[in-house]
């Protein structure tokens, strides 16, 4: 009984501080917890965040416009290329032979036209000294015809001189139906804009163009990625040669959740943090816009829910959030690295259906608009050269 008796004491103390300790570790729980929930209710709850965010840009393909073997690429990954840089050359043998025809047949073109004109001339000369037989036989006939009463002239000369009328009738209008299709061939035009020399014209343009295309050129500055190209491959219209990648123009496409986008709206400010640097370096940027659909349903495969078993996900809807120019300057980005997005919902932006998004300069490009100079000086030397005269060929009315 004596033993029992001291056993109580210290199993009440043992009680008494296990007590006390539990009552501790719930009021940290229970002041962690209220900490954590004024913490949300006056910082956290403003906030929507999301790592399912990355980097993306512009890829600009550039593929060949003509055909021919590759003889120099000049370029190659991870190389700084400038607007307008040569990047790959072809041979240009065949488009140089298609340009030599092309000039030869304007050439002709402009003959076969300048002949044209000389053919209704030729035919409008003739008309004149048939319309003058015709009217002076006429007037013979006539004067034959008044003294037919008065025995001067025979009935046998007389019908003569009616089938001579007729025939000379005949010859005129057969000369006026073949000086009309002369004319319908070059009316209103000249020899350097008769629908023949400019069908020839065109096709000369398009062989100076594909032979000017031998050079391919960049159409924008950025780094070169993905070269596929060799020396010496044959390449076709269309065949894919490497990727130009402007770094000084990017963008975050973060993938939100559905039930947290009811707050988010253009303009709203941002705080991104890439893996690439770590906590050390925050970009802020601002909410341009919203997709206008969520990833699945751009997918290749759109979901059919009417097809099968129903089975609700929530789905995600990319956001696109503008970078500072500046601080992509002081830390460059790459395509593709991982970011964590921070958006403050508590800024009042601008609604969902007026986004910020807008075309940048880095979206056209002029390199192209200069291949056909030097194209209309050529022509105009081909059809000086292969002109008769220098005064317009017009076909005036009769």
């Amino acid at each position: 009984m004596t033993h029992k008796n001291q056993q109580t004491p210290r199993r009440l103390k043992f009680q008494q501080h296990r007590d006390y300790h539990l009552l501790v570790v719930t009021a940290i729980a229970l002041l962690i917890g209220l900490i954590y929930l004024a913490y949300w209710w006056t910082t956290t709850r403003r906030f929507v965040i999301t790592n399912d965010a990355y980097v993306t840009g512009n890829l600009i393909p550039l593929k060949a416009q003509t055909s021919g073997t590759v003889v120099n690429v000049r370029v190659d990954n991870t190389q700084y290329v400038h607007q307008g840089d040569v990047l790959v050359e072809l041979d240009g043998l065949q488009t140089k032979v298609a340009l030599e025809q092309a000039e030869a047949n304007l050439a002709e073109t402009v003959r076969e036209v300048e002949t044209s004109f000389s053919e209704a001339e030729t035919f409008r000369q003739k008309l004149i000294a048939k319309e003058a037989v015709l009217h002076r036989s006429q007037r013979d006939l006539a004067r034959y015809r008044s003294v037919v009463n008065d025995g001067v002239v025979s009935a046998q000369q007389i019908e003569n001189s009616e089938f001579q009328v007729q025939e000379q009738q005949a010859d005129v209008n057969q000369l006026r139906a073949e000086l009309g299709g002369a004319e319908a061939l070059i009316q209103n035009t000249t020899s350097a804009d008769n629908p023949k020399v400019l069908q020839a014209i065109a096709q000369l343009k398009q062989a100076y163009l594909d032979n000017a295309r031998q050079e391919i050129v960049a159409p924008v500055s950025g780094y070169v990625a993905k070269r596929s190209i060799q020396v010496g491959d044959q390449v076709r219209p269309e065949t894919p040669l490497l990727v130009i990648v402007p770094l000084d123009y990017l963008w975050i496409e973060a993938n939100f959740l559905e039930n947290e986008l009811v707050n988010v709206q253009p303009n709203q400010p941002v705080e991104i943090t890439v893996d690439l640097y770590g906590s050390k370096v925050t970009y802020h940027g601002e909410v341009l816009g919203l997709e206008a659909g969520t990833g699945s349903v751009f997918g290749l495969l759109p979901p059919d829910n009417a097809t099968g078993n129903y089975i609700h996900i929530v789905e995600r809807v990319p956001v696109r959030i503008a970078l500072n120019p500046e601080e992509l300057i002081a830390n460059p980005l790459r395509l593709g690295l991982s970011t964590t997005v921070k958006i403050d919902t508590s800024v009042s932006g601008h609604s969902v259906l007026q986004p910020l998004t807008t075309t940048p300069a880095t979206y056209k490009t002029d390199v192209y608009s200069h291949q056909l100079e030097g194209s209309d000086e050529l022509i105009h030397d081909i059809i000086e050269k292969n002109r008769q005269s220098k005064k317009n060929n017009t076909v005036g009315n009769k």
